[in-house]
């Protein structure tokens, strides 16, 4: 019993000690030391990753798609673990492109098209046999002659044939005479409550018929820009990685849903243009060998397939209401009028009306002594490479050099040694839907063009559009100005270098075709590439007009009857630079 009332009594005369000596307040303090150090373990791994993410994205200099937060701090930890962050890189545009990049975006602003609820009816919609085409008579009447303007009313009905009262449908009109191999694109204004006016210019004499095609109705083009906004990366790219026997496939696009450290970034040095991939599981991002084409993945909701049904409501001709065919006499004394379409046919041969003299160089002499001491430079899409298959099949003593690369992508270099004529043809990087691309020949245009020496005798063509619909349009505004800024330093350097600009075309449309690239998408971005090579010291080969002016059917790649027309204006612009554009002709 004492020996048991001596330990109690030690045991509190000790702790009497340790309280004298550590008084209670010290007690919290160890408390909250020892909380602090179960929230550091237990949050550790988040902060580790949250500084690895913000530490890549400055290295990337690339702005997360994440709303900007508040400069106010809270120290509440989220009740949901955030989304990753998707590496959107498009959104950053240079300080000096801002106000440039939303003018552009607010010129190709379309008119506001009608919602569609999930149970809409196709009757309700635009329907190009209910519609109609009237020629309106002359101002000032009498008789059509060249040099007037002609205007024709379009009235787009539903299926139910009543009129509808809002704008949005895309529509196409050209005036083209069949016996005279002539034609000549009009201008569609739209007047936002379901009528259109198409004007055309009077150009040659003799017969000419109206016609007006409903590419879309209104009603897709809502589709279309729901697509746009909601599914950018439908197309779905993709790059090999390879070591030895090991391969490896993953995603690649403009903008991936993943932190930066689980992305290889491919964002080019020079330009800023970006471009990533998911790492490979096994390998490294420096194994990337190959850029590809992964596929087209999209379902759309129910009912909006028969939007874009070929024959029904998709690139169909609207009826006439009266009589679509004119006869044009020959211009009056004194009524000349400033034309606007960039030209017209006439006999099949294009006629520029945009102060270009067009010089016919259809046969291989004369293909040959136009380039003879020239150096010729084709960039762009397949719609630029098919112009250097037709010079090379139009002109044979201009010899392909086999390179060994694919038949599709490049690049190609052709010689004719005895004229001093050096041709060649690289396709532009990435976004690009090619079969299969070696990372090793991938170039971005605007490195090429600074690669260039430029001067009398060299050409530079230029072709981007095609591959850049399904994507953002910030996207294909940010490559053109870095190409223009690459042009406006070749031309300051060698300001003696001819530069020639291709623009879009209207295509043949399927379902696929329609979802990826459009006319709509094409539309758009034409109207871009246009006014952002405007004030630059640039010519335009007219694709879009040329195409659609001609009597043979619409495609990607033009028939060889368009080709030739035109190359005719290309090498009108290589081989006669000094007296080949005028001021502008008149009626």
């Amino acid at each position: 019993m004492e020996k048991n009332t001596k330990g109690k009594s030690s045991f509190v005369m000790e702790g009497q000690t340790f309280r004298k000596r550590f008084p209670l307040k010290y007690g919290w303090i160890f408390l909250f030391l020892a909380c602090l150090v179960l929230w550091v373990m237990f949050y550790s791994e988040e902060i580790t990753d949250h500084m690895t993410c913000r530490s890549s994205l400055l290295k990337m200099n690339v702005p997360t798609t994440k709303a900007s937060t508040p400069n106010t701090t809270t120290s509440k930890r989220p009740t949901e673990p955030p989304e990753p962050a998707s590496v959107c890189s498009y959104h950053s545009v240079l300080p000096e492109d801002a106000l440039e990049v939303q003018q552009l975006k607010e010129s190709i602003a379309w008119p506001e098209t009608p919602s569609l609820p999930s149970n809409f009816s196709l009757h309700d919609t635009s329907d190009p046999a209910h519609s109609t085409c009237t020629v309106l008579p002359r101002n000032g009447g009498g008789s059509w002659r060249v040099g007037d303007q002609l205007e024709v009313l379009i009235q787009i009905a539903d299926f139910h044939g009543r009129p509808k009262s809002s704008g949005g449908d895309v529509l196409l009109a050209r005036l083209h005479s069949p016996t005279l191999f002539a034609g000549v694109a009009g201008r569609v204004l739209d007047h936002r409550n379901g009528s259109y006016t198409a004007v055309f210019s009077l150009l040659w004499e003799g017969s000419a018929r109206v016609e007006v095609t409903l590419v879309h109705p209104s009603e897709a083009v809502t589709v279309l820009e729901r697509i746009t906004q909601q599914n950018p990366g439908r197309v779905s790219l993709k790059s090999i990685f390879r070591s030895g026997s090991v391969t490896e496939s993953t995603a690649c696009n403009v903008c991936l849903k993943a932190p930066p450290e689980r992305l290889c970034n491919f964002t080019d040095l020079h330009t800023g243009e970006p471009w990533f991939c998911y790492k490979p599981k096994k390998l490294k991002c420096e194994h990337r060998t190959i850029h590809s084409f992964g596929g087209f993945g999209l379902k759309l909701k129910p009912m909006e397939e028969k939007l874009f049904q070929s024959g029904v409501n998709m690139k169909v001709l609207i009826p006439s209401s009266g009589p679509s065919n004119i006869t044009i006499l020959p211009k009056l004394k004194g009524g000349d009028v400033i034309a606007q379409p960039a030209g017209y046919y006439y006999q099949g041969i294009w006629r520029a009306l945009d102060g270009t003299t067009v010089h016919q160089l259809t046969n291989n002499s004369a293909i040959s002594q136009c380039l003879s001491g020239k150096v010729l430079h084709l960039y762009g899409d397949s719609t630029i490479r098919q112009w250097f298959e037709y010079l090379i099949s139009a002109a044979p003593d201009l010899k392909k050099f086999d390179l060994k690369t694919l038949k599709q992508t490049g690049p190609f270099m052709a010689f004719n040694y005895a004229k001093n004529t050096f041709v060649t043809f690289r396709c532009h990087a990435p976004p690009i839907r090619f079969g299969n691309l070696l990372v090793s020949q991938t170039r971005y245009i605007a490195n090429e063009l600074d690669g260039v020496v430029g001067g009398e005798n060299t050409a530079i063509v230029i072709g981007v559009w095609s591959h850049f619909s399904t994507f953002p349009v910030e996207v294909y505004i940010r490559r053109l100005l870095s190409i223009r800024r690459a042009v406006e330093r070749l031309l300051t350097r060698a300001p003696g270098t001819v530069v020639i600009i291709r623009t879009a075309n209207p295509k043949a449309l399927t379902l696929y075709e329609t979802l990826t690239n459009s006319d709509w998408f094409s539309i758009q971005r034409d109207k871009i590439l246009r006014t952002i090579f405007k004030g630059a010291n640039v010519r335009f080969v007219d694709a879009w007009e040329m195409t659609l002016a001609h009597h043979l059917p619409h495609n990607l790649h033009p028939q060889p009857p368009i080709i030739s027309n035109m190359l005719n204006v290309v090498l009108s612009h290589i081989c006669f630079p000094a007296g080949n554009f005028k001021k502008a002709k008149k009626l």
